[in-house]
């Protein structure tokens, strides 16, 4: 293969940090203000999202840095060669276990989400089914292609978002700010924990920076994929609160698709706004559920290598599909997603650090 063709199959560093991106903005993001606005019990919620930003942005810091050592090995490759093979097995596994979790929350939460906005009549099981089919279709192709999907669907969904924001400006009061600085650092953090489910995607810098032109940027891939969506929470929690009041938030189950059902053009043009709105940001869930599918089959074929790609994607969607519907309700949903968080923050955050430690005390490294 010629250096010319290796590097078109490569990640540049600013695609990467699209890719983290498109992975971070999700379901979490149409949830998140009615959990802040829960703890905080008003604007204040703006300080818990720029905390769990920085805390976020240390952590995932941390995952390059673990990342950029091993530059071309997977996720299980230096797993085992800095803690033994048989941990390597066993947190490889775990992995793909949460990454198969976070596919089915998403694939559940479009399935709710369509049906509650757009197929009323419809079965959450048919909705969540057909949206897994089309998860494996885009898995059955190159895995490259479908990073670089996310460049033609990223610049759309940031759009129709700020065109969301532009046109409820107006509605903004600000009684329904005030007061400002009244809640107290408990409620803060507790805050900031709430948008813990907001923030997870930027973990896929363990997995996809062996597909980097550059590994050693995967700090600055990771600056950038961090950056945009903290921007972007903070923006919509502003405007959910000035639009609606803290109190009304509270009770909304997803402020943001609500805060696009009250947008009028001008013109009367267009009437459901909110149904355009959750159409395009379809996509974005759709990328999630691509890349985190992806990498629980990148960490299983690193393990059995003669497995087929293919073989995965048929044994894997059964499985994912079930734990999808297990939730009977929205209380049960949202209780998932809380387990899904609590469990991801020790398999892919606290467990990665511990091993970068290991790797920095033993002098392990990899190689180009």
């Amino acid at each position: 293969m010629s250096a010319r063709t290796l590097s078109d199959k490569m990640l540049s560093t600013n695609h990467m940090g699209i890719n983290i991106t498109s992975v971070m903005i999700g379901v979490g993001i149409l949830t998140f203000p009615r959990a802040l606005a829960k703890e905080t019990g008003g604007i204040d919620g703006w300080i818990s999202i720029v905390l769990s930003g920085l805390v976020a942005f240390l952590i995932g810091w941390l995952l390059a840095k673990l990342a950029a050592r091993f530059p071309r090995q997977t996720f299980f490759e230096y797993t085992s060669q800095i803690a033994s093979k048989p941990v390597g097995y066993v947190l490889t596994f775990l992995v793909c276990v949460y990454s198969m979790l976070f596919v089915s929350f998403e694939i559940r939460a479009i399935g709710n989400i369509a049906k509650q906005y757009l197929f009323y009549n419809t079965p959450v099981e048919m909705i969540t089914l057909s949206f897994l089919f089309v998860v494996q279709y885009a898995m059955a192709g190159s895995r490259i292609s479908m990073l670089r999907l996310n460049l033609l669907f990223s610049p759309v969904v940031l759009v129709v978002l700020f065109l969301v924001l532009l046109f409820t400006s107006q509605l903004i009061e600000f009684e329904n700010v005030r007061p400002f600085f009244s809640s107290d650092w408990q409620s803060l953090l507790n805050g900031s924990q709430a948008v813990g489910l907001s923030y997870s995607g930027f973990e896929i810098i363990l997995f996809y920076t062996m597909l980097m032109k550059r590994p050693k940027e995967g700090t600055k891939a990771m600056a950038l994929g961090l950056f945009i969506p903290v921007v972007l929470y903070l923006t919509i929690y502003i405007f959910v609160i000035g639009v609606f009041s803290a109190e009304v938030v509270k009770n909304l189950t997803y402020p943001t698709i609500d805060l696009a059902k009250e947008v009028e053009i001008p013109g009367g043009f267009f009437e459901r706004v909110e149904s355009i709105f959750f159409a395009i940001w379809i996509m974005t869930i759709f990328d999630t559920c691509m890349v985190w599918f992806d990498i629980a089959i990148i960490n299983l074929t690193s393990m059995f290598r003669n497995v087929k790609k293919m073989v995965w994607i048929l044994l894997l969607s059964p499985i994912i599909y079930f734990i999808a519907m297990l939730p009977q309700n929205l209380v049960d949903f949202f209780t998932f997603a809380d387990y899904v968080t609590y469990y991801g923050m020790i398999i892919v955050y606290l467990c990665p650090i511990l091993l970068l430690v290991i790797a920095v005390f033993r002098g392990v490294k990899g190689h180009e």
